[in-house]
């Protein structure tokens, strides 16, 4: 038995490329999550509180706590399917430039950083006796949810505009002409 293959290089008839599954999706189930857990732990110790502080906030926000970094962990998961669609959809544009590669990294870097500072807020929330293990998990939280998490997503974002800037896929501004 023997099957008619193309060509190398030559796509067979009537089929489209794939673009991936629907971006709104995963990128409103993010946008979700993250609010809920701004919710739940909108009185979360300033970082530079002392270990007392965060000690006496998780033995009495306990609930929240681990709600918060549930919602946080949750987070991550659609925050990597957006960075593997928008991959994927600048893969199908044609797009070989480093930039695509860029996009997919700093969306699963961020991610990850979220998915960390998820674990460390569950530990922070679990933490009854020792305020400087508190303080520690709370610096980890902040760290890989702040910082961390900023640098990456900037990374997703500035792989994804300056690709599409480069390609021409977003306009150009142009200077007004009232200066």
């Amino acid at each position: 038995m023997t099957t008619a293959s193309a060509a190398p290089g030559v796509k067979p008839p009537g089929r489209r490329p794939q673009s991936g599954p629907p971006l709104l999706a995963p990128v409103l189930a993010f946008t979700a999550l993250t609010i809920g857990y701004v919710v739940a732990n909108r009185a979360t110790p300033h970082p530079d509180a002392s270990g007392l502080a965060v000690l006496h906030h998780a033995r009495t926000h306990g609930t929240p706590i681990k709600i918060g970094a549930f919602l946080l962990l949750a987070s991550a998961v659609p925050l990597a399917l957006v960075a593997a669609v928008l991959y994927r959809r600048l893969r199908a544009l044609g797009i070989t430039a480093p930039g695509s590669a860029i996009t997919l990294v700093g969306g699963v870097l961020a991610a990850g950083a979220l998915g960390l500072s998820g674990m460390f807020v569950w530990s922070g929330g679990r933490t009854k006796t020792d305020p400087a293990l508190a303080r520690a998990l709370a610096d980890l939280a902040f760290l890989s949810g702040g910082p961390a998490f900023a640098a990456m997503f900037a990374m997703l974002i500035a792989g994804i505009s300056v690709t599409g800037l480069l390609a021409g896929l977003l306009p150009r501004t142009r200077p007004s002409r009232h200066q």
